[in-house]
C-alpha cells in the first residue's frame, strides 16, 4: 500500500464504519481465546493491533513499508519491519497471527502462508481476512496494491496447502455487495473516503446486522477465516 494510503487509512480507521466493524469482528474472534503472544501482519496504522492489546494479548505490528512502521511507532505500538514471506521471528514463537487484508497484496501468498504456519505454536490461531470475488476487481484494487481477489476455494486451498486446519470460513459484507458491485464499475481509484456522519452510521448499521444473520455462505465482498496449526 502506498504511503499516502497508509496515512489516509490511519486518519479514517477510528471513526469509519468499515474499520470499526472489522475491529468488532476481531474482538469477537479472539473472545474466549487465552491471550498470549500475537503478531499483526501488515498492520498499517495498527488499529487491529490495539484490539489485540485491549483483549490482553502481547501484540506487535509487522509492517513491510517504512511509512506504516512509522505510523505505528507514532501511535506507541510495538512494530517490526519485515516481509511476510520471510518473517523475522523464531519458529513456533507465536500463539496468534492476524492478517486482515494482507495476503491479497503479496505475489507469493503461498510462501507467506507457510511462513505464518511455521511461526505459530501447535494449536496457534491464524485469523485471515481477504477481499473476494474476482468479478469485483476494479481501479480501487489497483490503487491500494491488490494482486488478486480470492474465491473461497482458492483461499481454502492456499491455507490448507500451508498445513492449516480451518475452523471457519465465512463471507462478509453480503448485504452491501450489490451496492459495492455498482460502485466498483465506476471506480477511478481508491474507495477510501470519509462519508458524512449519517451515511457512516447507516452503513455501519447494515454491516453490524450481519452478525445476527446466517449469511456466511452467501457471496460477499470479503472472506474471514479462522485457521489453526494442528
Amino acid at each position: 500500500m502506498e504511503s499516502t494510503e497508509v496515512r489516509k487509512l490511519t486518519e479514517l480507521e477510528d471513526r469509519h464504519w468499515w474499520y470499526r466493524e472489522r475491529r468488532m469482528l476481531l474482538a469477537r474472534a479472539v473472545n474466549g481465546l487465552r491471550p498470549g503472544v500475537a503478531l499483526d501482519v501488515g498492520a498499517a496504522g495498527g488499529g487491529n493491533t490495539r484490539v489485540l492489546q485491549a483483549a490482553g494479548w502481547t501484540a506487535a505490528a509487522l509492517e513491510y513499508g517504512a511509512e506504516g512502521a512509522r505510523v505505528c511507532a507514532e501511535r506507541g505500538i510495538p512494530v517490526l519491519r519485515g516481509d511476510a514471506t520471510s518473517l523475522p521471528l523464531a519458529p513456533a514463537s507465536l500463539d496468534l497471527v492476524l492478517a486482515y487484508d494482507v495476503l491479497e497484496h503479496i505475489e507469493d501468498d503461498a510462501t507467506a502462508a507457510k511462513e505464518i504456519f511455521e511461526l505459530l505454536r501447535p494449536g496457534g490461531v491464524f485469523l485471515v481476512a481477504v477481499p473476494c470475488d474476482p468479478s469485483l476487481w476494479s481501479a480501487h484494487d489497483e490503487a491500494v496494491g491488490h494482486v488478486r481477489r480470492y474465491t473461497r476455494p482458492e483461499l481454502v486451498s492456499l491455507l490448507e496447502g500451508a498445513g492449516f486446519a480451518l475452523d471457519d470460513v465465512r463471507s462478509w459484507m453480503v448485504l452491501l455487495r450489490p451496492a459495492v458491485a455498482v460502485k466498483r464499475r465506476s471506480s477511478r481509484g481508491s474507495d477510501l473516503s470519509d462519508p458524512p456522519s449519517w451515511l457512516n452510521a447507516a452503513l455501519g448499521a447494515v454491516v453490524a446486522a450481519e452478525r445476527l444473520l446466517p449469511l456466511g455462505r452467501l457471496p460477499g465482498v470479503s472472506l474471514f477465516v479462522t485457521a489453526r496449526r494442528p
